[in-house]
């Protein structure tokens, strides 16, 4: 575990593909890092075994790529940054990667608990980016534990499809079809990319109202707000729990395809161009 409770500059070696990010996890006044994952350790080497559960055999939403544990697909940079890349083997076959945290926790009633990473995208063009889907999100820890999707919560703090540099904040809850959160759609918002470089993405809990229809979960990029929802507009107080009073963990991957995409097409270019790359990732608490 790499714990870093206050932002430095880091010498860091050049990378092969592009500039990375070395700084660790930021501090904030008012809040306590309770815990971080800065991606230190040598270039092409994998993730942190100790904090991180590499998932392969996972196919989900008609998704096109398998996820391996193969340093192709997930590999740190050696500058403090983790990428994740998709690739297409020659006989067009697509693989990538998606982690997830050891770590969980949940948000304590009383306090405001953050969540966020620093992440970019690869260069390649827009309109090579079909079927690209990079996500940063929280799930419900409960989905280990036999409560299905999306009774378990999910809170997803940044998506992007298709290169298009829209961020989708968004929640999932309760039943599906239907229900509460609307799924399989769930309540989102959306924001302008203004680029495919660094970007901060959190997300807030806000447990402390005298009551449950008072408490909020905001979703910011670069510390501007563009999605809330509130106990008030759940309306309901189990489901309001599993979105804000459940243990939750994280998860970055890049998918391929999918029912939200579409299949990539021949424009599709793989490799870093068209990865995720992840500067930290971290839990913070009001102090």
């Amino acid at each position: 575990m790499s714990i870093k409770f206050l932002a430095s500059a880091l010498a860091i070696a050049a990378s092969t593909v592009s500039t990375v990010s070395a700084e660790g996890a930021p501090g904030y006044s008012g809040f306590n890092t309770v815990w971080a994952e800065t991606f230190d350790g040598s270039a092409g080497t994998s993730v942190n075994g100790n904090n991180w559960n590499i998932i392969t055999n996972l196919h989900v939403n008609n998704e096109v790529q398998t996820y391996t544990s193969s340093t192709n697909n997930l590999q740190l940079s050696g500058g403090a940054t983790v990428q994740i890349v998709p690739r297409k083997d020659s006989s067009g076959a697509w693989t990538s990667a998606r982690i997830e945290s050891k770590y969980s926790f949940t948000p304590p009633a009383g306090a405001q608990t953050m969540a966020e990473a620093k992440l970019r995208f690869g260069d390649n063009a827009i309109a090579n980016k079909q079927g690209i889907w990079p996500a940063f999100w929280l799930l419900g820890s409960s989905v280990n534990n036999g409560v299905a999707w999306p009774a378990c919560g999910e809170l997803d703090v940044m998506e992007t499809v298709n290169g298009i540099l829209t961020g989708h904040g968004t929640a999932h809850c309760d039943v599906y079809p239907g229900g509460v959160c609307n799924e399989p759609n769930g309540l989102g918002a959306t924001v302008g990319i203004p680029d495919q470089s660094w970007h901060n993405w959190r997300i807030v809990w806000d447990r402390r109202a005298n009551t449950w229809t008072g408490e909020t979960i905001t979703w910011y990029m670069d510390g501007a707000q563009f999605q809330q929802i509130s106990g008030a507009s759940i309306n309901n107080q189990n489901v309001w729990n599993s979105l804000a009073a459940s243990s939750v963990y994280f998860i970055l991957n890049v998918a391929v395809g999918g029912d939200w995409p579409g299949p990539p097409n021949a424009n599709t270019q793989d490799g870093y161009g068209s990865m995720m790359e992840v500067a930290y990732v971290a839990h913070y608490l009001s102090t």
